[in-house]
């Protein structure tokens, strides 16, 4: 299937979902915490808005630039979670789930960012 925007890209849809049940479990939690709370939705929010900003920046190293950003964002979620696990605020089998679906958004990642960086090697320009 063509890739039309950022919305028809399988890992904006799962981080759209991520962020979704990330926000749903820092209500569940924020008036005991609210610093992790706040820290777990921005970068859970982080991971599908920097695929859709670099999508519509075009091809090359912003994209680029901003996949590695949502990667970031990947990166400092998961160790939120782990914290918030490891500190009993949340539950180990929500926890858990949630960190299984930001590890499969990660990998995702990773192989698009791959990708993106063959597509643009030099001579070549074009978008995967």
């Amino acid at each position: 299937m063509p890739i039309h925007s950022s919305r028809d890209r399988v890992v904006w849809q799962k981080g759209v979902v991520l962020a979704t049940d990330v926000y749903r479990l820092a209500r569940e939690f924020e008036r005991r915490d609210r610093t992790l709370a706040e820290q777990l939705q921005r970068a859970a929010v982080s991971i599908p808005s920097n695929v859709a900003e670099g999508w519509a920046r075009g091809p090359g190293r912003s994209y680029r630039f901003h996949l590695r950003v949502a990667l970031g964002s990947e990166a400092e979620l998961q160790t939120q979670l782990e914290i918030a696990l490891r500190a009993g605020v949340i539950a180990p089998p929500t926890g858990n789930g949630l960190l299984a679906q930001a590890s499969e958004v990660g990998r995702m990642l990773h192989r698009l960012a791959s990708a993106v960086s063959k597509a643009n090697a030099p001579g070549k320009g074009s978008r995967p």
